[in-house]
């Protein structure tokens, strides 16, 4: 998921490699009839990137959309829930 939200950032001009996109992935698991079984994948993204107006705009636009385009929520969407979150944080590191 990480990397179709990076690639339909770069693809508006948004720089998200050389790490400045990364992500922190929890999952939540349930036990049925004793197997464990994944119920909740939850994919929250952190981009570093000098934030404006424009730029919130078009990431936000963005992460409304990407999923649908993500080889790996369309095979999985109907199986399990899969959530995403995004925060911009400026490049000395303060929340953005």
């Amino acid at each position: 998921m990480m990397g179709t939200f990076g690639g339909a950032l770069e693809a508006r001009q948004i720089d998200a490699s050389n790490g400045k996109l990364t992500a922190e992935v929890t999952g939540e698991v349930e036990a049925e009839d004793g197997v464990l079984v994944i119920r909740r994948v939850h994919v929250a993204m952190t981009l570093v990137a000098a934030e404006t107006e424009a730029l919130k705009q078009t990431v936000e636009r963005v992460h409304g959309l990407y999923a649908m385009n993500c080889p790996l929520y369309r095979t999985l969407r109907n199986a399990i829930q899969l959530t995403s979150s995004y925060v911009i944080v400026r490049p000395d590191g303060a929340a953005a």
